[in-house]
């Protein structure tokens, strides 16, 4: 294996960070000897693949194009290896309610939740709505978009009336919402990769954001969270996150790589929050300070060749 084209960049919200994901693996990638081209998922990509296909294609697209299956799908219509998932996986992890069901009957733990439309809160009333949410699931809350990364569209609601606000914010990044109860513990992320074809829980990464939200600034912007590998964890607890997170990974249907997101209760239950299939890769993502810890780098990510 030779050439490697990186799929970086794409019209979602989370542009910028699949950019510098992007640069971020093609810049591994060189340095370990691979010729590396950055490629958009434009109308220029699929006479490039057809007329001088490459031996691999990394994608590092965030949002829909990224994380929904459909650019893989056209890498699989023109029997191009990729890294990462296969389509039909893509779709469930995206989805976070169907990936909550999934580990759910696989066993793992997730918070208790509700999965609505806008339409429904005009349909019904919003106030009646989100009357019988709290009454359902209480005090805080979790809102965010059933789609999507990065935080976008997603906040803390700790009173009854900041929850109208959070359901607009919500809405703005997408139509339908998930609301979750709020489950306090150490946030970690757990990132599974394959060596040697086996799939392995790397070490945990404790994430303590400054502010007290891991939101999008929290996110990639250095010095505004606080990241510990391997995370404080008991024994008991950072086999549990290991666990989840190879369950999660099976359950899905995924390969290559994936990240776990959870929250780890005083009482060591891991609760999973959601899964990613298109892991960030910039100098502040979770995966690769993963990576680091396990003493394992980028390139060692690819899939041995066929």
């Amino acid at each position: 294996m030779e050439r490697v084209i990186v799929l970086a960049g794409g019209m979602s919200y989370e542009r910028e960070v699949s950019l510098s994901s992007g640069r971020r693996v093609a810049d591994a990638l060189k340095g370990a000897g691979f010729q590396v081209e950055i490629r958009e998922a434009d109308s220029a990509l699929l006479p490039l693949l057809a007329e001088d296909p490459p031996d691999l294609v990394f994608p590092v697209l965030h949002g829909a194009e990224g994380e929904d299956g459909s650019i893989r799908e056209v890498l699989e219509l023109l029997d191009i290896p990729y890294v990462g998932s296969r389509p039909d996986a893509c779709r469930l992890a995206w989805d976070k309610p169907t990936a909550k069901a999934i580990v759910r009957a696989a066993g793992l733990a997730t918070p208790e939740s509700v999965t609505l439309p806008k339409e429904i809160f005009h349909d019904l009333g919003a106030s009646a709505v989100l009357a019988a949410i709290v009454a359902r699931l209480g005090l805080p809350l979790f809102v965010k978009p059933t789609r999507g990364g990065s935080a976008l569209g997603a906040s803390v609601v700790r009173e009854a009336a900041e929850l109208p606000a959070a359901m607009v914010g919500c809405f703005s990044y997408g139509d339908v919402a998930l609301i979750e109860r709020f489950i306090t513990g150490t946030e970690v992320a757990v990132s599974v990769v394959e060596v040697d074809g086996v799939p392995t829980a790397l070490p945990a990464v404790e994430i303590i954001p400054l502010n007290e939200r891991y939101d999008y600034t929290a996110r990639y912007t250095a010095g505004q969270t606080e990241f510990v590998t391997p995370a404080r964890l008991s024994p008991t607890a950072a086999t549990r996150a290991r666990e989840a997170a190879l369950t999660a990974h099976q359950a899905l249907g995924l390969r290559h790589l994936s990240r776990t997101d959870l929250i780890i209760s005083p009482h060591d239950t891991p609760h999973l929050l959601e899964v990613n299939v298109a892991p960030g890769m910039t100098e502040t993502s979770l995966l690769p300070l993963a990576l680091h810890a396990a003493h394992l780098t980028i390139p060692q990510l690819l899939p041995p060749t066929p």
